[in-house]
């Protein structure tokens, strides 16, 4: 039991050292022990998995004195309730929130500030429910049960509080699912949110054009000069991307 114990622990640690190396660059010249000892993420994954096997074990107090402890020296608040899958991993760290009834899928990634929170004070499940292979950008807040399907992406700073269908990319607030057009298709978590639409700015560039039209139709109908207006720079953000891409 107790050699079965330590197997599971060292395979523990070993998995979230792997997720570390696999999708931040920072630890290629950095060696598996200074990643334990100083990587935020992994300190707070560990300790959330210390403090819900005191909590599945009955155990009182133990599991939110362990979490307490672990918001106070990485930053990170996880509940011993959620629910984590294996592979995830939080970059930088500072400001994470995940709750009592938060659900985690597998080699999702989280970066600095995201939120997944709760609304109202009714009981049960409040929390959102994260599916496989989702990358949440620095400073989202998911609220509510919502569900983020499989593969979605969730633009930083945006406020998501419906579901997020599979394989979407999600921008804004309230959050709202965009198509990312004229871009490759990579394996593994995109952290390019350079090139994201903005949606928003779209619509007002449209609307811009419409005006500009109509006021050119007022100009041949009155016999008036045509406006002199300056086009809008229309075309889509390029170049490289400051993420990488």
């Amino acid at each position: 039991m107790a050699e079965d114990l330590i197997t599971r622990t060292f395979g523990g640690v070993r998995s979230h050292i792997a997720a570390a190396r696999g999708r931040d660059p920072a630890t290629a010249n950095v060696s598996s022990l200074e990643i334990l000892l100083t990587w935020p993420g992994v300190q707070a994954l560990l300790a959330y998995r210390l403090a819900n096997r005191f909590r599945r074990s009955g155990i009182p107090l133990l599991p939110f004195a362990v979490s307490y402890l672990s918001r106070a020296i990485t930053g990170i608040e996880i509940h011993p309730d959620a629910r984590i899958g294996p592979g995830l991993f939080i970059d930088h760290g500072a400001g994470v929130v995940i709750g009592e009834t938060a659900e985690i899928g597998e080699n999702v990634t989280l970066y600095q500030g995201v939120t997944l929170g709760g609304t109202g004070f009714q009981a049960g499940k409040r929390h959102p429910t994260i599916e496989d292979n989702v990358t949440i950008g620095s400073g989202a807040k998911l609220l509510g049960p919502i569900k983020v399907g499989h593969g979605a992406k969730i633009g930083a700073n945006s406020v998501v509080v419906e579901d997020v269908p599979p394989r979407s990319t999600v921008v804004g607030n309230p959050g709202h699912p965009v198509r990312i057009e004229g871009r490759k298709v990579t394996d593994g978590p995109d952290a390019d949110w350079i090139h994201l639409p903005d949606p928003l700015q779209d619509a007002v560039k449209s609307l811009s054009a419409r005006i500009k039209d109509l006021e050119r139709q007022v100009a041949e109908l009155s016999g008036e000069p045509k406006p002199d207006v300056d086009e809008p720079d229309n075309e889509p953000k390029k170049g490289r991307s400051s993420a990488g891409g």
